[in-house]
């Protein structure tokens, strides 16, 4: 488990502003189940959730750039619980997969050009024995927004995805697992993307998917 407890560079659990995170939001119990618990609603909805976040600067995977910027995507929200979890103890990980989003809005598909979100980021957790999926991206405001219930997590039970939304249509979807990584594989993250969106890593295109979007847009 050695290498599911030290800093990484992604999930850079030795960062002073993960740290200061993690300590003022582990909680009171000594169960690392319940800090666990409680790490993930703070990451969940301590950052907002913005996909025009996403940049070609690897520094912005790092868990502390999500901290930085107060809003991100999932890989960064993920790196972050990884990495709030490792100072509290917790052997942690990142996970990477396909998805597919059926209630994507029209703005995001337009800027990937797909229904496919390449590289969905979550995060493993390894309690009491066992590794468990936890995925912080959404935060509430958002989902209520979208209606779509919230993504629960009790330290038990993996907590993926909403299947479904409250009326009942098609949300999230995994289409491949790329598998979990002691930190995020850079290479294959970025080489992934670029085969599945080239237009995002085009010589003239913004180093960040936002801005590509307001160019456009106009």
């Amino acid at each position: 488990m050695r290498e599911y407890l030290a800093p990484g560079r992604f999930i850079d659990s030795d960062h002073p502003l993960v740290v200061e995170f993690a300590e003022h939001n582990r909680g009171q119990s000594p169960v690392l189940r319940d800090q666990a618990v409680s790490l993930y609603y703070a990451v969940r909805d301590g950052i907002r959730y913005n996909p025009y976040s996403f940049s070609r600067d690897p520094d912005s995977l790092k868990g502390s750039a999500a901290l930085v910027a107060g809003e991100s995507y999932c890989v960064p929200k993920a790196t972050l619980l990884a990495a709030c979890a490792r100072h509290c103890g917790i052997p942690s990980r990142i996970g990477l997969a396909d998805v597919r989003n059926h209630l994507s809005t029209p703005r995001l598909l337009e800027a990937l050009r797909s229904e496919v979100f390449a590289m969905h980021g979550y995060t493993e957790l390894f309690l009491e024995g066992r590794w468990v999926k936890a995925t912080p991206a959404f935060n509430l405001t958002l989902c209520q927004l979208f209606k779509v219930a919230p993504l629960e997590f009790d330290g038990l039970t993996d907590s993926v995805f909403q299947p479904y939304n409250e009326a009942g249509q098609r949300h999230m979807e995994y289409l491949v697992d790329h598998g979990q990584f002691a930190d995020l594989p850079e290479q294959l993250f970025f080489d992934h993307l670029q085969r599945c969106y080239p237009h995002l890593f085009a010589d003239d295109a913004p180093l960040v998917m936002g801005d590509m979007h307001k160019e456009v847009a106009g």
